[in-house]
């Protein structure tokens, strides 16, 4: 925010500042006065001290007389190091909403800023749909890839997908021995679902081997864990069998892994889609898990890594450990692939910061693997960055797909469209719109993204869908519901010859309701910035829900249509355009729609 009494200010300071060389990109941030305190702004001198080598509230002491010498300034008070200042009304429209075109500008950061990010998030497997905890991984992912399009980065969104392994083969068995030549089009189920349903099938028929087997063999059985005894019951090697088979590219196990992975995909498309998700890349784990081997062979002969007495190679990181990157049977483990994939992701992009979006359990692995790559000499490595985020947990308790006891993605749409559909039609009484549908997909879904994102991406979260569509409160439609009555006001303004042009007197609006909202809504692109520079959407959520209430304390206090002048109605009206187009674009920038009506 750039008012021009604190410019006057920072001008004054410096000119002040004998013998002190200030720097060339020194300035004064205000921010708004916390609630409570009289004033607009407030100035917080303990931030100047070392560069004007005074003490703070010496500081304050010189702030406070020279801005109430300003003619721009109503008063300004000192509350110990702090100023509290209370602007004119003219002022301060004048250098906040008047200038919507800055406010809105298309890109927030300089141009010696501008930076190739690629993020890379969803990362779902080919053996079962996508659920709750990959809606939130797909939200955080999109948003925050939109979000730094937005302030004006050149963002490349790609997907990894596991597609081979053990667990893809359980799906493969279970579909050999209980199928029958099922498809989607034959069963009329989603691609994914059809091939997670003989995932779940497949957990059901291993846990009755596993209890048969501990009852008939206790002795083989004593001490040992499931996962130590998979390989001892008939479908368990039989997996691990058709796992070599496909390594082997035996021809009918390819076939099917192809057929099913291809209804898979499918079904993920139509989720991708729903969401409003476009990548750039889409990466497959079976072409890329033999990645890696060559770059560890190349690293072993300039010793980077090094053999253990078992044959195994490895790198020493300090503190995080020694990192096994090839077993002693010279095979890949799971870093081995990551640091082959990374490598040719930079080798493809040549991006200034790769993010990914993955679970915190992930987190000590992603520090083996950015250390790893820095020990490789890889100067591009300090851009690379884990977007970790907490787990979103049911009432009932953790996820579990094994057991099929997750929330679906595609459930979950329909359940938040239909909420959103009840919660309209119960506003609407018996005028029931025509767009109710489209209106109830935009609400629902962006319902189900403001909530996710309006915690911090490290917090687990619990979900709650009947909480999220609510149209009071924290909530995506009390936002969007915001911009729906703007749109009102705007039409009955019409309606009555009232619109805004260049010809807005601002002045007119002199109430602290009206001030603090423009003062608000001056402050867009700093939160575009902030939430932006922490990688972290809850930021922008957070403005987005204080401008929405600022504008429901501005609307019950200043009537806008029944003002006492026409001048003061178009000032007002002028202000509620104005405030929508931020709401409009926060919320567009957060990948979430908006409905013309609610």
């Amino acid at each position: 925010m750039k008012f021009q009494s604190i410019i006057d200010l920072q001008n004054f300071l410096i000119s002040n500042a004998k013998g002190i060389e200030v720097p060339a990109d020194w300035s004064i941030e205000p921010e708004i006065c916390p609630p409570g305190q009289d004033g607009d702004l407030t100035v917080n001198c303990f931030r100047f001290t070392k560069l004007l080598r005074s003490k703070p509230d010496d500081i304050a002491e010189s702030v406070v007389n020279f801005l109430n010498s300003h003619d721009e300034v109503e008063k300004a008070e000192r509350v110990k190091a702090f100023v509290n200042v209370t602007l004119k009304p003219a002022a301060v429209h004048r250098d906040t909403i008047q200038d919507i075109a800055t406010i809105l500008r298309p890109s927030v950061i300089d141009a010696d800023s501008v930076e190739k990010i690629l993020i890379e998030y969803s990362a779902p497997n080919t053996n079962k749909p996508q659920h709750l905890g990959h809606v939130r991984n797909n939200t955080l992912g999109m948003s925050l890839a939109s979000l730094l399009k937005r302030v004006g980065h050149d963002v490349i969104p790609v997907n990894l997908v596991n597609d081979r392994g053990i667990h893809i083969c359980k799906s493969m068995i279970a579909y050999q021995r209980f199928g029958n030549g099922a498809t989607p089009e034959s069963t009329g189920k989603k691609g994914d679902h059809l091939v997670g349903y003989y995932y779940v099938l497949y957990n059901t028929e291993l846990k009755k081997q596993l209890g048969e087997l501990k009852q008939e063999k206790p002795e083989i059985c004593d001490g040992k864990t499931d996962d130590e005894l998979f390989l001892k019951t008939e479908i368990g090697a039989a997996t691990q069998q058709m796992l070599q088979d496909w390594e082997a590219n035996d021809m009918e196990v390819r076939e099917l892994w192809l057929a099913m992975n291809n209804w898979v995909f499918d079904g993920f498309d139509k989720t991708y889609k729903r969401m409003g998700i476009e990548f750039k890349k889409t990466y497959l784990e079976s072409e890329t898990y033999l990645l890696g081997k060559d770059i560890i062979e190349d690293g072993l002969e300039k010793g980077v890594f090094q053999k253990r007495e078992d044959g195994a190679t490895f790198v020493d990181l300090g503190k995080l450990g020694q990192k096994v990157v090839l077993r002693s049977d010279g095979t890949s483990v799971y870093i081995t692939q990551d640091i082959g994939t990374t490598v040719m992701k930079y080798n493809e992009f040549q991006a200034d910061k790769q993010i990914w979006v993955v679970g915190d359990e992930q987190l000590h692995h992603f520090k083996q693997l950015f250390g790893t790559l820095k020990a490789m000499g890889c100067e591009w490595a300090d851009g690379l960055h884990h977007l970790s985020y907490g787990m979103v947990n049911l009432p009932t308790g953790k996820m579990k797909s094994r057991e099929g006891t997750v929330i679906d993605a595609d459930d979950l749409f329909e359940e938040m469209v239909s909420l959103a559909k009840q919660s309209t039609l119960e506003r609407c009484g018996d005028d029931i719109p025509t767009d109710i549908d489209e209106r109830s997909e935009i609400i629902g879904m962006g319902a189900l993204k403001f909530m996710l994102l309006k915690f911090n991406p490290k917090t687990t979260i619990m979900f709650d869908p009947q909480a999220s569509v609510r149209f009071e409160g924290d909530t995506g439609p009390y936002v969007q519901y915001a911009c729906a009555r703007i749109n009102s006001i705007e039409k009955k303004g019409a309606e009555q010859g009232i619109t805004v042009d260049n010809s807005v007197n601002w002045a007119l609006m002199d109430s602290d309701f009206e001030k603090s909202l423009s003062i608000r809504a001056a402050s867009y692109p700093a939160a575009l910035n902030s939430a932006a520079a922490k990688y972290d959407c809850s930021v922008l959520v957070s403005y987005l829900l204080d401008l929405a209430k600022d504008f429901s304390r501005f609307y019950r206090e200043c009537p806008v249509l029944i003002a006492e002048t026409d001048e003061l109605k178009k000032a007002r009206l002028a202000m509620c355009c104005r405030v929508r187009d931020i709401l409009v674009d926060g919320l567009k920038t957060l990948t979430i729609g908006i409905p013309q009506a609610m």
